[in-house]
């Protein structure tokens, strides 16, 4: 079986079927398995000197670990590598998390601050309705690219090493890739990494957004607040999101009690959102994920022709 067929029917099945609860509450998800080795390696290794060499090694260490797990998972044939594959994917997941705040925004504005606690980092507890609304439609953004499209990407280039790969990265990134005093050393490696490898990916989910909501006429826009955005790559989605929907993301938010004035994506649009732009996002999210749907069994329809 093919990797395009293998990516196309896990697709459809991470869609369809999602994260089923009856699954995951019986056994640890693969995501979570990651996380426990990258937590064990940081309190083991986070300490004393040399932290970035440690935290180099530890990168290392976990890619490596990635790439054999993939080979020897792949070998046990096409059947399994699906089923990981399925796994992986995060659409059905991320449409649901965003999905519920907009819901609970729609019963009350606390009900919705903490849902979207649920899916950011940020304090969320004196946040109005367009800080929730603007916080749900990033994370759709970013977490389109890091989520769905990166991981769908990875495993063409590489199949399920590649996809291995990519998604212990991005775990590793997500818990030590912080610029703060305990993991500026020890996670600099597991996020530039991280930058390198969702590169080409989050570009692409730009591009796509771009391509489904004709905004190829503000292309310079989203150039201009990509290359202002603090990631190096969750820039594109989001920029390329907020002209689809025509509002304004980012701007100052909190984080641990302190104000953080970044930058607007979009800043003269619009301002006053709420549940309805959250939906919009998420009939974004499924049509990119349509689309990539789309190009893989046309790449794979085309490989077929003699």
């Amino acid at each position: 079986m093919s990797t395009a067929l293998m990516l196309a029917v896990a697709m459809v099945l991470d869609a369809v079927l999602g994260e089923p609860d009856w699954l995951w509450s019986r056994i640890r998800h693969p995501a979570v398995m990651i996380g426990n080795v990258i937590g064990a390696l940081d309190r083991r290794l986070n300490t004393g000197t040399s932290k970035r060499l440690k935290g180099v090694g530890v990168t290392l260490l976990l890619s490596l670990g990635a790439v054999v797990l993939g080979t020897v998972l792949g070998w046990l044939g096409p059947v399994v590598e699906v089923l990981c594959c399925a796994v992986l994917l995060a659409q059905k997941s991320l449409v649901t998390h965003v999905r519920n705040v907009a819901e609970a925004l729609r019963v009350s504005l606390p009900d919705g601050r903490r849902m979207v606690a649920r899916v950011v980092s940020r304090d969320t507890s004196a946040m109005d309705e367009a800080q929730v609304a603007r916080s749900a439609i990033e994370s759709a953004s970013e977490n389109l690219s890091d989520g769905v499209i990166a991981p769908a990407f990875w495993f063409l280039i590489g199949g399920l090493p590649g996809l291995l790969l990519y998604k212990t990265v991005n775990t590793a990134d997500s818990m030590i890739g912080y610029r703060n005093e305990k993991y500026a050393e020890f996670g600099w490696a597991a996020a530039r990494l991280d930058d390198l490898l969702n590169l080409v990916p989050a570009r692409l989910t730009g591009l796509m957004i771009m391509v489904l909501s004709n905004s190829f006429a503000r292309w310079r826009g989203i150039v201009e607040d990509a290359r202002r955005h603090i990631s190096p790559n969750a820039g594109w989605p989001e920029a390329a999101m907020a002209r689809a929907l025509n509002v304004a993301l980012a701007g100052p938010r909190s984080y641990h009690g302190q104000i953080r004035h970044l930058a607007w994506v979009n800043e003269a649009a619009r301002k006053d959102i709420g549940p309805h732009e959250i939906e919009r996002a998420i009939a974004m999210l499924w049509q990119v994920w349509a689309l990539t749907l789309g190009l893989v069994i046309a790449g794979l329809a085309l490989s077929l022709i003699p």
